[in-house]
């Protein structure tokens, strides 16, 4: 049975004329209530949120008025409804809440409607079905077009967000106008500076979906993957540490942070370091910061190049026995680090200072006055620190014995 039909016809006529004025105290109390829906100084939205109201009476005086009207008409209102909700970035919990919260406030206008047409218990029982009736269709149609319009919405803000991810990335890189105009489309507020971070993983982990803060651009299916952190390093930010727990124990590596048009020099120095990472060259487990491994990182950014220099620069070297070259290497890098002052050298070393002073007359021997030249002291000093990195993963290390023995050092 049509639970309008035993409403009557003479509340349909009595409220209609009110129905403007119904709509707007239904309206500012959902304003007042749900602070989404508060913007009292915009005229605009005012007239629109009262408008929506003032359909939703409208549609159930009509029903009470032709007891036969189907309730398609609020089906097909409020899913369009629901669907305009996802566009203005409300969820479906506060268009819910501000639909609850308007039916109550109708529902008092229609008691005292009642109470003015001195309806009877079962007229006023009647009313309450069909209000009840109506609000059920009204949410759940409601919902339906707001589900179905963040299905749609999700999907294409996804793709509009992986073509962003392209733009940032793009090599020469993009013109500031296209990177802006596609962020506003992918929903994303245009950040000042950013960081990306490089994970890596099993092929099956890297698809997985992470539960990551709305503001990170996530491609996971890139390799390595990559996400997007707006600025990293403001209060409150979703900071990189901050998404160590999200990560779900993959390895990372977070990139510097760069001005928005350098964001492909930090995917490169972030999937360079994660790259050490696998080779041991890094420590290999949770995340790790770029910036705190840069030597590292600019001693394997060209590595042929750093070995030609170092099989230059520590050619006087080649022709020592391994165990000896290796302990001689080890004292003159120290000695170089601790300004040429022996006591420092051996407290680094924990040897003796003599220890010291007779390595360092045989390293003497092999360089010559070439250890008191400021340039080649620089260009030793990166050789070692070289050499050291590659010795300590399964890379070829710099000091072997196939260079020519006995060669001296020049400058270039």
């Amino acid at each position: 049975m049509d639970p309008f039909a035993a409403v009557p016809h003479r509340l349909a006529d009595f409220l209609r004329p009110h129905l403007d004025d119904i709509a707007a105290e239904v309206a500012r109390e959902v304003q007042l209530q749900v602070p989404e829906y508060a913007r009292p100084a915009d005229d605009a939205y005012v007239r629109t949120i009262r408008a929506g109201v003032r359909q939703a009476l409208a549609l159930f005086v009509d029903r009470i008025a032709d007891t036969g009207r189907a309730g398609g008409h609020v089906v097909h209102t409020y899913q369009a409804i629901g669907r305009g909700e996802v566009g203005e970035g409300r969820g479906l919990e506060v268009l819910q809440a501000a639909l609850r919260l308007g039916g109550r406030a109708a529902w008092r206008r229609m008691m005292k409607a009642a109470e003015e047409l001195e309806l009877n218990s079962s007229e006023v029982a009647a009313l309450a079905d069909a209000g009840f009736t109506h609000m059920h269709e009204i949410m759940q149609a409601a919902t339906e077009g707001h589900t179905e319009a963040q299905l749609r919405s999700t999907g294409e803000l996804q793709r509009r967000r992986m073509r962003l991810l392209d733009l940032l990335f793009a090599d020469p890189p993009a013109s500031p106008e296209a990177v802006a105009e596609l962020a506003r489309a992918a929903a994303w507020p245009l950040p000042q500076r950013v960081a990306v971070i490089a994970v890596g993983g099993t092929e099956q982990q890297q698809g997985d979906e992470l539960l990551l803060p709305t503001a990170v651009l996530a491609d996971m299916t890139a390799r390595p993957a990559r996400l997007v952190i707006p600025d990293p390093d403001l209060p409150g930010s979703s900071r990189a540490h901050a998404l160590a727990s999200a990560l779900r124990g993959r390895p990372a590596a977070v990139g510097p942070t760069v001005p928005l048009s350098q964001t492909a020099d930090s995917l490169r120095l972030a999937a360079r370091a994660l790259s050490l990472m696998r080779r041991g060259v890094l420590p290999g487990e949770g995340v790790l910061r770029c910036a705190d491994h840069l030597t590292t990182l600019i001693l394997h950014a060209d590595e042929p190049l750093v070995r030609a220099l170092s099989h230059r620069a520590l050619a006087p070297l080649a022709g020592i026995p391994a165990p000896q070259r290796d302990r001689l290497a080890e004292t003159l890098l120290a000695w170089l680090q601790c300004e040429s002052s022996v006591n420092s050298t051996a407290l680094r070393l924990h040897i003796h200072p003599q220890t010291v002073r007779y390595r360092m007359r045989q390293l003497e021997k092999l360089f010559g006055e070439s250890l008191q030249d400021s340039e080649t002291r620089f260009e030793l000093e990166l050789a070692l620190r070289a050499n050291s990195a590659f010795a300590s993963e399964s890379a070829r290390p710099l000091l072997t014995g196939e260079q020519k023995p006995g060669s001296t050092l020049s400058r270039h």
